[in-house]
């Protein structure tokens, strides 16, 4: 499809922030938390209902398809709009603002506090500060083996501008962009292949970017999709999004059902023995499916009273918090034995559960509204002080949904 220029008025409903989204990532967090609860205390091993404690790192598919369907949108937007596109480096600093300071200061803590991680060396220090421990094997510190995703989407950070100019190109084409944001699926594809002949080593390289490189690849390509659909540009065909989106209770409802396919052994061990490479292609492919079939009702179709609901002002203060969550519990839920001195595998799992959330909670609100917020604010207003330009020649806004 040719470039489209859009009125005034869809652009503010193309380009506008989707604060139902912000939900999204409370629930991934909390998800994460009750796979690392269920984890600790042995209740992953239940034969009956373990297996849905165990798949609950579906959170992880939920952050990754999110992260790609936000970021991209600002590029294929900007070719939607004909707007200029996001200047690289302003998204680079944005990020980093975003991720680094709160993650440090975890590293930091746990590091120092934890007496497992005592005494740190300088690699453990350096490669946890860089964000480089995923890349050789058994390097995950105490409190921060959530941190592995964490190195994954940054590295997917500093390749989307590469992948992003590409995917939209010089004219708009929805149908193009699509199809070459969800080229992530062929990536991974071939990296499972790798796996497969023996390659790779299924200890190591599960946690690397190529192996989630659909998971974003199809974010990107919702992204690209809800673009078109909001401008006015989109092809018949993408209008299947609206539709299943006006059915939220269906698309979760499936969610659900194929979540609890992925319960079964068909889907890999539930424990920390490696997976093979069937087991890991399908439990992918579940989680993918899981984490679209949660996103598409919330980002797309007309208003609900369920969107409402996300929108609510408790629910988008635990998307506000959920990175200081993701980062925290893994410390308190370390703390916790530490301080009942409770063997790992026991405790009881509401109980657990419940303080490890109250806890993380807690620090997850001191790192929000004590650095995080204050250093975006403080990007924000010296972005407000510089110069403006004449009217005749500032440039034409970019409008971003990142967060």
């Amino acid at each position: 499809m040719s470039t489209a220029a859009v009125s005034s008025a869809a652009e503010p409903l193309a380009g506008g922030r989707l604060p139902a989204l912000d939900t999204l990532r409370a629930v991934g967090a909390i998800a994460v938390v009750g796979h690392h609860v269920g984890f600790h205390t042995g209740a992953t091993g239940n034969e009956h209902w373990g297996g849905w404690l165990a798949r609950l790192d579906v959170g992880v598919a939920i952050f990754f398809v999110l992260s790609g369907f936000l970021l991209f949108r600002p590029w294929a937007l900007s070719a939607a709009t004909g707007r200029p596109r996001p200047a690289t480096g302003r998204y680079f600093w944005r990020r980093a603002l975003r991720i680094l300071p709160a993650y440090w200061l975890t590293v930091v803590v746990c590091l120092i506090v934890l007496p497992q991680n005592r005494p740190g060396s300088g690699a453990d220090w350096l490669r946890h500060l860089t964000l480089t421990q995923i890349y050789s094997p058994g390097l995950l510190r105490n409190g921060l083996s959530q941190t592995w995703s964490l190195a994954t989407e940054v590295a997917f950070y500093l390749v989307l501008p590469l992948v992003a100019v590409p995917a939209v190109g010089r004219t708009w084409r929805p149908v193009r962009t699509v199809a070459v944001a969800a080229g992530g699926l062929l990536v991974t594809a071939g990296w499972l292949a790798a796996m497969a002949a023996g390659w790779l080593d299924m200890g190591l390289h599960t946690t690397w970017l190529p192996a989630y490189g659909g998971w974003f690849g199809v974010g990107m390509a919702l992204g690209a999709a809800h673009v078109a659909l909001r401008t006015g540009t989109a092809p018949a065909a993408f209008r299947v999004l609206d539709d299943l989106a006006a059915a939220p209770l269906a698309c979760w409802a499936a969610a659900v059902g194929l979540l609890a396919i992925a319960t079964t052994p068909v889907a890999g061990p539930r424990d920390l023995a490696e997976p093979t490479p069937a087991a890991f292609a399908v439990k992918l492919t579940l989680y993918l499916a899981v984490a679209v079939l949660i996103l598409v009702p919330v980002a797309f179709g007309p208003p609900t009273r369920i969107r409402s609901a996300l929108m609510a002002a408790p629910a988008r203060w635990l998307g506000a918090v959920s990175y200081g969550l993701f980062l925290w519990h893994p410390l308190v839920l370390e703390l916790i034995y530490l301080v009942d001195d409770r063997p790992l595998f026991t405790g009881g799992l509401l109980s657990t559960f419940v303080l490890t959330m109250a806890g993380g909670l807690l620090y997850a609100a001191v790192s929000y509204y004590g650095i995080e917020r204050p250093i975006q604010l403080l990007a924000t207003q010296r972005r407000s002080r510089r110069p403006v330009p004449p009217v005749a020649d500032r440039p034409m806004p970019v409008v971003s949904t990142s967060q």
